[in-house]
């Protein structure tokens, strides 16, 4: 399976949730197809077929993606050793 960049699948996630409130604050038909388009969007990067399964399938993937902090935290020099 292809799995989406972290950093395309968190804004398209981010995305979604800014335009679901603007919806449903605004309830107009220019904010539902804002929200339908990304709602698909998040659909066909995450290969599902509805939201709620885009959003955990986007969950699923982020989750597994290490994080920037702890790639880097694996690599400080305390933790390396020099041996002669």
């Amino acid at each position: 399976m292809l799995m989406a960049n972290p950093a395309t699948l968190r804004n398209l996630v981010k995305r979604y949730e800014t335009l679901r409130r603007a919806h449903a604050r605004l309830g107009t038909s220019e904010s539902s197809r804002h929200l339908e388009d990304i709602s698909y969007t998040l659909c066909v990067t995450t290969g599902t077929r509805t939201v709620t399964d885009a959003l955990a399938a986007a969950e699923a993937q982020l989750r597994a993606v290490p994080s920037a902090a702890s790639v880097l935290s694996a690599t400080e020099p305390s933790e390396v050793q020099l041996t002669a």
